[in-house]
């Protein structure tokens, strides 16, 4: 198949880009890196803020692309807003695209209207971005997400696309549980893809060396994902107990420097607010780094998985931050097992390949379908 992964997300699509081309496809990234982060990419979709006009430029830049963005069996959008313009200048694009290609999917993968709109509004979980129970949360991120996606130009796009769009996929349960009640017949839910690093053993840190755990900042949005909370209870315990870890800390960063400074690290400190590992946890975990975040139970029976439970769950608050963090800098034996259980888990839902067989048939099935309606 002739395939498009259309914007980026943490490296998914060109993670997946690796595993649909080993699987014998044809597939195009177009994205803009997302950010700073800078994610391999095809066709470079970024928009340069720094320059008067940016976003004619990048309406010029798609201009320019127009062709390489046809003809394609799948064209699949990490998010509505899957291009650095206003929402109401991606309508005539998504509808080229539309037109011009054969099927549509649209990723939930991150920030959008039905997650805003699911959690802000008699959410079905206990916590997330945008509520602590039946409460709302008032940080300004939150506030700035609420404002931007209820009753505007994105809603309606956002809304739009979803209702068009020949499938749903889903790569984290929270989003799957924001779109299946709404569009049951046409979402998906696919593990997120990571690509192994190849076998090498992890090296066993010498007795009474201390251990490292990571924490990666981004100060604008630190309270929106509970790094404040972490951080915060991090360097408490650090002061407490100055032998027993050392603090990494990683803050707006690339993602190759991300990846070097994580390198060698035990424990990591993540996503305070959600229900299970996102992609860089799940990078973290391959190496064999427990995670202390994100790790309800819907997850791991919607993926059906019944023995493995590598994540240190906690509770979005600092008291169940420090009962974790302190419990595992002094019990080295459980740090050992959860390192070999959280290698094991990304190998055994998240490998790459595996995935992309996971979207293969769903494209397939997408593709089998217009056949069958055509006889």
């Amino acid at each position: 198949m002739k395939i498009l992964l259309l914007g980026e997300y943490s490296n998914v699509h060109a993670t997946l880009a690796d595993g649909l081309r080993q699987l014998g496809h044809q597939v195009t990234v177009a994205s803009n890196g997302d950010f700073w982060k800078d994610y391999p990419r095809d066709i470079d979709l970024a928009r340069d803020t720094t320059k008067r006009a940016s976003g004619l430029r990048l309406m010029a830049t798609l201009w320019k692309h127009r062709r390489q963005l046809r003809g394609y069996d799948i064209v699949q959008l990490i998010n509505p807003m899957f291009v650095e313009l206003k929402a109401e200048r991606i309508f005539p694009l998504y509808n080229y695209l539309r037109r011009h290609n054969r099927h549509i999917v649209l990723g939930a993968f991150g920030m959008d209207h039905y997650w805003v709109k699911t959690c802000s509004e008699n959410s079905p979980f206990k916590y997330s971005d945008f509520n602590i129970g039946k409460q709302r949360r008032t940080n300004i991120e939150a506030q700035r997400e609420y404002i931007d996606w209820i009753g505007t130009k994105k809603e309606t796009l956002n809304r739009y696309i979803a209702e068009d769009a020949d499938a749903v996929v889903a790569g984290l349960y929270e989003y799957w549980r924001c779109y299946e009640p709404l569009f049951p017949e046409k979402t998906t839910y696919i593990p997120l893809p990571i690509k192994e690093e190849g076998e090498k053993e992890r090296e066993e840190r010498e007795e009474g060396k201390p251990l490292r755990v990571f924490i990666g900042i981004q100060r604008q949005r630190d309270a929106y994902k509970g790094t404040d909370i972490m951080l915060k209870v991090a360097e408490q315990l650090q002061q407490q107990y100055p032998t027993l870890f050392e603090l990494v800390k990683a803050e707006n960063i690339p993602f190759k420097v991300y990846q070097q400074m994580m390198d060698g690290c035990d424990i990591l400190l993540d996503q305070l607010y959600s229900y299970s590992p996102s992609m860089n946890t799940l990078l973290a975990m391959q190496k064999g780094i427990v995670c202390i975040g994100g790790g309800e139970e819907e997850p791991y029976q919607l993926m059906g998985e019944t023995t493995l439970r590598p994540v240190v769950n906690v509770e979005p608050t600092a008291e169940s931050v420090h009962r974790a963090l302190l419990h595992l800098i002094t019990n080295h034996e459980e740090v050992k097992q959860r390192q070999k259980d959280s290698i094991a888990f990304v190998k055994r839902h998240h490998n790459h390949l595996a995935v992309a067989q996971q979207y293969e048939e769903l494209y397939h099935s997408l593709t089998e379908k217009q056949q069958g309606d055509k006889r």
